[in-house]
C-alpha cells in the first residue's frame, strides 16, 4: 500500500510504468497489478497528510536502456531527484506525488 493524495493519479501512473492494470477500485483506493490473478500487486490508498521523508521502500526499475526509459518516466509524469545519491550508474526519480525510486542500468553495463 502507497499513501496517495490522488490514488486513481498514481494508479495510472504506475500502470503505465510497469505494464499493469487495474484490478480494484472505490473512493479509497485502486489496486494494480499484472491482471486479476496475478500477487502481489500494488495499493494506493487516499491519505492526505504530507509526505515528509524519503522513502524507506523503492523500486529498482532496471530497463534496456536506462536513458530511454528515463526520457519515457518523464514523458508519463517522473522527475529526476537529488537525494544526495552522487553520481552513480543509476538515476533517482520520482513520481507525480514524490515518491523516489531507481532506474538502474543495464546488467551489461
Amino acid at each position: 500500500m502507497i499513501d496517495s493524495h490522488d490514488p486513481d493519479h498514481l494508479a495510472r501512473f504506475w500502470c503505465a510504468v510497469l505494464g499493469h492494470v487495474v484490478v480494484f477500485r472505490n473512493d479509497r483506493m485502486v489496486a494494480i497489478a499484472q491482471d486479476r490473478n496475478s500477487h502481489p500487486g500494488l495499493g494506493f490508498i487516499r491519505n492526505n497528510s504530507a509526505k515528509t521523508t524519503k522513502n524507506r521502500v523503492h523500486f529498482d526499475l532496471r530497463p534496456d536502456d536506462q536513458a530511454q526509459e528515463i526520457d519515457r518516466l518523464i514523458g508519463i509524469g517522473a522527475q529526476r531527484v537529488d537525494i544526495g545519491q552522487g553520481n552513480p550508474s543509476w538515476v533517482v526519480m520520482a513520481d507525480p506525488e514524490g515518491n523516489e525510486f531507481c532506474v538502474l542500468a543495464n546488467w551489461t553495463d
